[in-house]
């Protein structure tokens, strides 16, 4: 029992200091911004050039001593020490739940419950976020006009058919889809070979099931620290840095795409999971809302929902009462596939950007967008700003392509920073919502370990 309260002791210390560093980021973000635009011009600006030598020059973007960049130092170390820990998390807890449920019709029911889940949320918040976006434009706010001097440099991708996501998902060497976090989905696809392989001959995998037990006690050691000691820091360190880098100089051409986004998120993510944890379920959604909080703020500062996997998994288990074999598979598939937030993040810019170039963005237009921006979210590739990047993807499919769509896709593309981080809230929450109402379906949540304040 005292180790139960004193774990519970730790998680309560740590959603508060997690609380304190979001906060502490903003304000010291926002003295810093307007201490850089005050010296701008003036004298004290070499002043300034030295404190952001200091406290937050990108090292890497330097070819000598030009800068210490401390901020930028702890924020990229605790994120290289999560990033570190994703392919064996994935591979040891997704292959040892696949042994663990060892009946193939459970693991089947448990497949399509999660995948029916998720897709159900991914066309909720679609439309919800459509109707949203749809009712701003209705009063003139993305009537603006588009500086064209932000367009000098796009980043742009190819069109790209999402189901060629389900052809390199199977790698053609497994070794080397290890080493990088950019194949994660082929790392999913070891790990079920794996865990089934060890599902069909238990006597000869016994010793590699031993392995991997040991490699996940390692890993989950390893983050418990990382996150419980490490992460308050880091977060004030990279929220900070973010807005005293980036100020508030293109943040006005897109002001109204920021505030509505960020808005949509928000009325998203506390909505359509209560609701649909409510309906599902039966259970209190205001207990799934407070308990699931540190998750969406730490995804929030870190931008990243891979680095957000370990704590949504520990709360899931510890304080959701999910079982650890269902949480394994469920929150690792979303990590992979869930990002509906990327898709109500979609719905705003395609409203913002063609209205802004001058298109009658129709209902119909948004029923459209809405198919592509699932089928494009489901089988986002793994590179930089995917989702915001991705938006191109559905222009082109809308037949956006005139340049004054180009100069409000780069603005969106620039400025993806301060929305992205309500947007990752929701993929991040609606893996712990899915993940709650499939162990419920299946009869193992453990319903006093949810309900416990």
């Amino acid at each position: 029992m005292a180790k139960n309260e004193k774990k519970e002791t730790k998680q309560k210390n740590l959603v508060k200091e997690m609380f304190i560093a979001v906060i502490a980021g903003f304000i010291v973000g926002f003295i810093c911004m307007f201490i850089k635009s005050s010296v701008s011009g003036t004298s004290m600006e070499g002043v300034w050039s030295i404190v952001e030598a200091i406290f937050f020059q990108d090292i890497t973007s330097t070819t000598s001593l030009q800068g210490l960049g401390l901020m930028y130092i702890v924020g990229q170390l605790f994120m290289h020490a999560l990033q570190m820990m994703i392919v064996p998390l994935v591979l040891c807890s997704l292959s040892l739940a696949l042994c663990s449920l060892a009946d193939p019709q459970r693991l089947g029911k448990i497949a399509g419950r999660t995948l029916l889940t998720y897709l159900a949320f991914y066309i909720v918040a679609a439309t919800l976020a459509g109707i949203m976006a749809y009712t701003v434009k209705s009063f003139g706010v993305f009537n603006v006009t588009l500086p064209g001097e932000e367009a000098t440099s796009l980043s742009t991708m190819d069109g790209y058919n999402p189901l060629v996501t389900v052809v390199n998902a199977v790698p053609t060497n497994w070794i080397e889809a290890m080493p990088s976090n950019s194949s994660i989905l082929s790392v999913v696809v070891i790990a079920v070979v794996l865990g089934l392989v060890m599902v069909a001959i238990p006597e000869k995998t016994e010793p590699l099931k031993k392995v991997l037990e040991s490699l996940s006690d390692v890993v989950q050691y390893f983050l418990n620290w990382l996150i419980n000691t490490c992460a308050p820091v880091a977060i004030f360190c990279m929220i900070t840095r973010a807005l005293a880098v980036y100020g508030i100089e293109y943040i006005l051409p897109t002001l109204a795409w920021i505030v509505t986004t960020i808005c949509v998120s928000l009325i998203l993510v506390c909505t359509i999971y209560p609701i649909g944890i409510f309906l599902t379920t039966g259970l209190n959604p205001f207990t799934f809302m407070r308990k699931t909080a540190k998750i969406g703020l730490f995804a929030a500062a870190c931008n990243s929902s891979a680095a957000t996997l370990p704590l949504n998994t520990q709360t899931c288990i510890n304080e959701l009462g999910c079982t650890e074999e269902i949480s394994s598979f469920v929150l690792p598939t979303g990590m992979t596939i869930n990002m509906n937030g990327t898709t109500a993040m979609h719905m705003c810019a395609i409203t913002f950007i063609g209205t802004a170039a001058g298109i009658n963005v129709t209902p119909a237009v948004l029923a459209t967008a809405a198919f592509l921006s699932i089928c494009t979210a489901v089988g986002t590739p793994s590179v930089p700003v995917a989702g915001t990047t991705m938006v191109y993807v559905v222009m082109m499919g809308l037949g956006f392509n005139t340049e004054a769509c180009m100069i409000g896709y780069s603005l969106v593309l620039a400025m993806n920073y301060l929305p992205g981080m309500a947007v990752i809230t929701l993929n991040v929450i609606g893996d712990a919502a899915t993940n709650v109402i499939v162990n419920f379906k299946e009869g193992v949540l453990n319903k006093e370990i949810y309900n416990k304040k």
